[in-house]
């Protein structure tokens, strides 16, 4: 399996999912770092693939949704954005919304 069926797979299989670097717990970069602080806070689990330990996925993410930096957040199988749109959907209350409704809280 190449790394874009990884991803693609990856993407499917859960309801979301951040590609970053370094992993929720220990972030690697300021944006993955505040994007998963985001996600955590939302109160519903989600994914991760830290970057930096898959050269495969990270050379190949940026093509998958064509999306060039991370971190990148998918829900329900979409792009989201990345750290900035991130923020601003919590900030607005829609990201906590989308994350519930993937994890089928809501």
């Amino acid at each position: 399996m190449d790394a874009l069926d990884r991803i693609r797979q990856q993407v499917e299989e859960n309801p979301v999912i951040i590609y970053m670097k370094g992993t929720p717990q220990f972030p690697m970069c300021g944006f993955s770092n505040r994007a998963a602080t985001a996600l955590k806070a939302c109160g519903a689990p989600f994914a991760y693939v830290n970057v930096l330990a898959d050269q495969e996925i990270m050379q190949a993410l940026p093509g998958f949704a064509d999306w060039p930096t991370f971190p990148q957040i998918y829900i329900k199988g979409e792009l989201i954005g990345g750290c900035d749109i991130t923020l601003e959907m919590f900030e607005s209350g829609e990201l906590q919304q989308m994350v519930k409704e993937a994890a089928g809280e809501a």
